[in-house]
């Protein structure tokens, strides 16, 4: 059997409140696990400490967190610098919030490109493996010129570059039109399958994920309640806030 390229077992607090409570999981490769939640659950507090960035928030981490067998939660702050963004990519829930609105799509890959390589770098292959467009008039548009869904495909973009193990992202859809959501999922779904990356997709939205993972982890007010495949945790929901969640879905009902 395949070691999981992530590992953990974690706590989680704020000053004297606890949010995350021994919540355990793994990832296998080429595995998506999508982690449900409502706000408040603890969803983003989970990313920010696999990424060991929970202590910018005034956050504090205990526990066990292993990337590829090796821990993280003893290394040095250099030394996760050169893990996030290489061996760990992260997409965050809003392009409008996470890129600079005054650099240029061109600027934007280049910096991210040399925090952790050297030398020439072709991008196009790149961009067109997230569906944007490589051409010259796209790499000079600024961050604030590009549609929602042109920058959300960019933050993946920048998250792939270094051809990651894992990817977290964290509710990467919650900004996006109907439209717009579907494509990135099929998306995300593409990468896995093509390039095997494993893939911790967080979100509120039970229903838009079920279609790409293979297991889904519900977390309610800091606890891990139930996991298992979509199909077990839509049809027989074990745990009472599941069966509340799966209740709470929309249904489709067509007129007679």
């Amino acid at each position: 059997m395949s070691r999981p390229v992530l590992q953990y077992r974690i706590s989680a607090r704020y000053g004297a409140t606890e949010v995350l409570h021994e919540v355990a999981a793994a990832l296998a490769p080429a595995q998506i696990v999508s982690l449900v939640g409502l706000s408040g659950s603890g969803k983003s507090t989970l990313a920010l400490a696999l990424l060991r960035l929970l202590r910018y928030r005034g956050g504090q981490v205990t526990g066990s967190i292993r990337l590829e067998g090796r821990e993280l939660t003893t290394l040095a702050e250099s030394e996760m610098r050169a893990i996030r963004g290489h061996r760990i990519g992260y997409v965050p829930q809003s392009p409008g919030l996470s890129l600079n609105p005054r650099l240029r799509v061109q600027t934007l890959l280049h910096e991210t490109w040399r925090a952790h390589a050297a030398g020439p770098a072709n991008h196009q292959a790149l961009l067109e493996s997230v569906q944007l467009p490589a051409d010259a008039v796209f790499l000079r548009k600024r961050a604030d010129e590009l549609s929602t869904g042109q920058g959300q495909r960019l933050l993946i973009a920048l998250a792939l570059m270094h051809s990651p193990a894992l990817l977290i992202a964290d509710e990467p859809t919650s900004a996006l039109d109907a439209i717009t959501q579907a494509s990135i999922l099929d998306l995300f779904a593409k990468i896995n399958r093509e390039r095997g990356t494993a893939i911790l997709f967080i979100s509120h939205d039970l229903l838009s994920v079920a279609g790409i993972s293979h297991r889904v982890d519900i977390l309610h007010e800091g606890h891990l309640v139930e996991s298992g495949p979509p199909v077990a945790v839509f049809r027989t929901p074990q745990h009472p806030f599941t069966r509340r969640l799966v209740a709470a879905m929309p249904r489709l009902v067509l007129p007679d």
